[in-house]
């Protein structure tokens, strides 16, 4: 016959395994992915300008209509990183996104800095900017892609839309 002591024992130990299986149970295996998504620089051709990943044109071959000329730009503040864009995903900084008014989600144009003749492509994910003499907004990283001065807010722009 089991005294009292052996029976608290085991039935301590039982429920110990019991939950111990049942969080190994719920537990998920963590799997990395094979080819994790990169947000890097890479030449599509040796003799043409290497553009990011997720601004696939090159100015070569472009069918650009002119949008308008002499526009005011500038770029989100870092505290709109995460926040849902009004297309429904989330705003990123480092990605080559931006702002319209009237522009349909999607659309990607193509931004050029008057000043210096450096251009972008950005995809259309947003409303804005809310400020009446600005045309677009930009993500920063393009922004500062095509800027002159780092410490500029804004700048003249020529917008054309890439037509597909």
């Amino acid at each position: 016959m089991m005294s009292k002591k052996n029976i608290r024992l085991s039935t301590l130990t039982i429920t110990f395994l019991s939950c111990f299986t049942y969080v190994i149970s719920q537990t998920k295996p963590v799997i990395e992915p094979k080819n994790p998504p990169q947000d890097t620089v890479k030449n599509i051709r040796p003799n043409i300008i290497a553009l990011p990943t997720d601004s696939v044109f090159t100015d070569k071959g472009l069918k650009l209509k002119a949008y308008k000329k002499n526009a005011h730009a500038s770029y989100y503040a870092d505290r709109f990183n995460g926040r849902k864009t009004a297309d429904g995903s989330r705003f990123n900084n480092n990605k080559y996104t931006a702002a319209h008014k009237k522009l349909p989600f999607g659309t990607r144009v193509k931004v050029t800095n008057e000043a210096n003749g450096k251009f972008v492509i950005v995809k259309i994910t947003d409303r804005g900017p809310f400020v009446k003499t600005r045309e677009i907004d930009l993500s920063k990283r393009a922004f500062m892609e095509i800027t002159k001065h780092k410490g500029a807010g804004a700048m003249k722009v020529t917008i054309e839309t890439i037509i597909e």
